[in-house]
């Protein structure tokens, strides 16, 4: 088969999940709430960032050792 045909095939099947999704939730009165998660990501963001800080602390306090 031909690689336009395989990715074809392939994004047809994201956006027919997706249009099944949307109906479902449409159907059962879900609520989706996405932002949810962006809220938490900058949380992560900055857990992440000082424990990096940390780190880099902690190797430079080891007599400048790298």
């Amino acid at each position: 088969m031909q690689l336009w045909i395989i990715l074809l095939i392939i994004f047809g099947g994201f956006i027919i999940f997706g249009l099944l999704y949307d109906w479902v939730a449409k159907k059962k009165n879900m609520n989706t709430d996405f932002q949810g998660g962006v809220k938490s990501l900058n949380e992560a963001k900055n857990i992440y960032a000082e424990k990096t800080l940390e780190d880099a602390k902690g190797k430079i306090g080891n007599n400048g050792k790298w």
